[in-house]
């Protein structure tokens, strides 16, 4: 027998509650309204800077692209009233979204090009002309 079967024998069931909460391999998960990350990938290459956002069930015009100085906001405000009479199961709930990213000078913000299709907003921002790489000749 084991110093932890030893230790458990004598441990009430709310001490085991207790550290459970705070396992994370746990089943036991903590009540509480806290925020999942919003599922997006972010990637660069050569070309510039790639977003893709995970948009299911949302139209262009539910979703707000800005920019407001080097930041891009991306945002989705989901309606008060957003469900219809009759509802038994909302499992595929549209959740609002604000996601902001500071985006570095060598990126041209003033040609962002972004299309909505299939539920991924795909977002590119290009290298601005003056990150781009150069060939030099010599002399």
């Amino acid at each position: 027998m084991s110093t932890l079967d030893i230790f458990e024998r004598h441990i009430s069931p709310f001490d085991i509650l207790f550290r459970n909460h705070f396992k994370s391999d746990s089943t036991f998960q903590p009540v509480g309204n806290f925020k999942l990350p919003h599922p997006l990938n972010i990637f660069f290459d050569d070309d510039g800077l790639h977003f893709e956002v995970a948009c299911t069930g949302l139209t262009k015009e539910d979703v707000v692209l800005d920019i407001q100085g080097d930041t891009l906001k991306i945002s989705y405000v989901k309606p008060e009233d957003d469900f219809p009479d009759g509802m038994i199961h909302n499992g595929l709930s549209k959740k609002s979204f604000d996601l902001r990213y500071k985006i570095a000078p060598k990126f041209d913000l003033g040609n962002v090009d972004a299309t909505l299709a299939n539920g991924l907003l795909e977002i590119f921002i290009p290298l601005a002309e003056e990150a781009k790489p150069k060939s030099i000749k010599i002399k």
